[in-house]
């Protein structure tokens, strides 16, 4: 058997390299072929090339061994071109909606937050041009969407997806997927009526990053939970822990509420690594408790830095998973050919196949030994064993020729792949980042250039709006005596002295960074009376629960900055 395998490998690859030796060969500007697929050197992106070995060298793999009966469904092109996704996950009210918001700067259409479970559907907030929702069954047939296969989860869980369509700019990087809040302990025995794990499972294989928030009074782990939990196994690396509304308890309690997390989730992940745990409070209200509030900037500035370098990172996960994939996909097919082989043709077949299944730890131990597969990369053998015993058994034989394309795949093709991927971040380094909302453009997280919380000096002068009435100025003189107090010079104040002043509102330095912004309307550096005045009605805006402006309207420009005339224009709160 591993003579004639060995005969079979030697000759596919002979065949392979008379193939590539002619498709290198081929006149310029003529379509180059491989086993009716692109070459490698024909293709321009890192996404492309794995599209190109992904429909050649995996799926037929995947196809001949029945591959998506027992793991996930086939990658479609959408898997491969659309953006990186984001899941968000926790209990319910431990503020994902909310998180949501604060990443965008604005609600979405269907969101609702309370105290008591408000999301009771899976969202996909995507960019669009034009505001709208495509509901789940409408949102499985389109080809343009990486969820087609979710149609397999059924009505009810179609009845409970929905795609909705924002023009915001931070969607035109990312896409965020918000979900039903996970069942607490009282209310584990209801039924959802469709697997949540499994869908849980589902997205987190297929997204970039999954953000699973924790409330600091909510520490307990349901069943649901911790289900939750074991379905994101095999996907710890895009895992990021969000200790939420940390600002609601002292210093003391913080620590003690930490220790306690900690402990609980080392439980259920049941592994020796201490996972990454980010402690801060992610809305745009003021802090209850501000003791630690520069530990609360300095975790939202790492988490936010790396959410901002997803699209960057986007084509080296693909690159990732698709390498992980084929390694499941090869021990998955050496799995069939080994129940394969020990199956009779006629007689005796439901008892060999329990023996089968009952003996498959031996079966994953053998194929280990004889092929010399890390054990890391076969599927859970109880999960297995469960999908086998309503399987009928009807397997294909042993095809090396398959398995020798996909060993060329893992040891030359992704290899060759590197210095294409290491051009492409060249080429783009500063231009995938997510920008719009709390990325301002800055590579230090949400914390915008150009304000006193982030000095970056000044950044040009403003145009003239309209000569409307100025809404501020009938506030303007309790701040004027604010403004005084401070010491202007020169009629001006520095941003050092208003910073305290700033930072007395307890506002996070994000929201206060992006009100200087709208307020440094000259972008001096500096702001003046009528600037002060504006910086203050700004704050009193945000305190009482509205959002900020995108951009400056023309009533809240101040009169003497008006002198510039260029109608139509508007002071934007970041760079475009």
């Amino acid at each position: 058997m591993v003579t004639i395998r060995s005969t079979s490998v030697q000759l596919y690859s002979a065949v392979e390299a008379n193939s590539l030796l002619k498709c290198s060969g081929s006149m310029a500007g003529k379509e180059m072929k491989n086993r009716g697929g692109k070459c490698l050197k024909e293709v321009h992106t890192v996404t492309e090339a794995l599209k190109s070995i992904y429909q050649e060298k995996l799926l037929p793999l995947e196809k001949y061994y029945d591959f998506s009966d027992f793991h996930s469904s086939s990658l479609e092109d959408a898997d491969f071109d659309n953006k990186p996704m984001i899941l968000v996950v926790g209990q319910c009210s431990t503020g994902k909606t909310t998180f949501i918001r604060y990443l965008l700067e604005q609600e979405y259409p269907g969101s609702r937050i309370g105290p008591e479970p408000t999301t009771d559907s899976f969202t996909a907030i995507m960019h669009g041009e034009i505001e709208g929702i495509i509901h789940g069954n409408a949102l499985t047939v389109d080809p343009n969407k990486p969820f087609r296969k979710l149609s397999s989860f059924g009505t009810t869980f179609l009845n409970r997806f929905q795609c909705v369509h924002l023009p915001n700019r931070v969607l035109e990087s990312i896409s965020i997927i918000d979900t039903p809040g996970i069942l607490s302990v009282a209310k584990r025995k209801m039924s959802r009526g469709y697997d949540f794990p499994a869908v849980i499972h589902w997205f987190a294989e297929h997204v970039d990053r999954i953000i699973l928030l924790c409330d600091a009074h909510k520490l307990e782990i349901s069943d649901e939970f911790s289900h939750t939990i074991m379905a994101l196994r095999g996907n710890e690396d895009k895992l990021r822990v969000v200790l939420n509304k940390a600002d609601m308890v002292d210093s003391q309690e913080l620590m003690r509420v930490y220790g306690a997390l900690m402990w609980s989730l080392g439980k259920v992940f049941s592994t020796p690594e201490v996972l990454r745990v980010y402690v801060g409070s992610f809305w745009s209200s003021p802090m209850r408790m501000t003791d630690n509030r520069k530990l609360f900037e300095q975790e939202e500035e790492d988490l936010f830095a790396d959410i901002q370098n997803l699209p960057r990172n986007s084509a080296l996960r693909k690159l990732n998973d698709l390498v992980k994939r084929a390694r499941l996909v090869r021990a998955h097919a050496y799995i069939i050919s080994s129940l394969k082989e020990e199956m009779p043709l006629v007689f005796c077949r439901e008892k060999k196949k329990r023996d089968l299944i009952y003996d498959l730890p031996i079966i994953y131990s053998r194929i280990q030994q004889r092929y010399r597969i890390s054990p890391g990369d076969f599927p859970d053998c109880a999960k297995m064993q469960e999908r086998l015993m309503s399987h009928d058994f009807k397997f294909k034989a042993f095809k090396p020729k398959l398995l020798a394309g996909l060993d060329e795949l893992l040891n030359t093709d992704i290899a060759k792949l590197m210095p294409l991927l290491s051009q492409e971040e060249e080429e783009t380094a500063d231009q995938l980042l997510v920008q719009g909302g709390p990325f301002l453009g800055s590579q230090m997280g949400p914390f915008i250039v150009g304000n006193p919380f982030n000095h970056y000096g000044s950044n040009g002068e403003s145009d003239h709006v309209s000569n409307v009435e100025w809404v501020v100025l009938k506030d303007k003189p309790k701040y004027d005596e604010i403004f005084y107090n401070l010491s202007p010079h020169e009629g001006k104040l520095s941003g050092s002295k208003v910073k305290g002043w700033m930072m007395s509102t307890h506002l996070p330095s994000s929201v206060l960074g992006r009100i200087w912004k709208l307020a440094d309307v000259d972008r001096d550096g500096m702001l003046d009376d009528e600037e002060f005045a504006l910086a203050g009605h700004l704050i009193e805006v945000k305190l009482e629960g509205f959002g900020l402006p995108h951009e400056l309207p023309a009533q809240l420009v101040p009169p003497s900055k008006r002198q510039r005339k260029n109608s139509g224009t508007e002071i934007r709160d970041n760079n475009d």
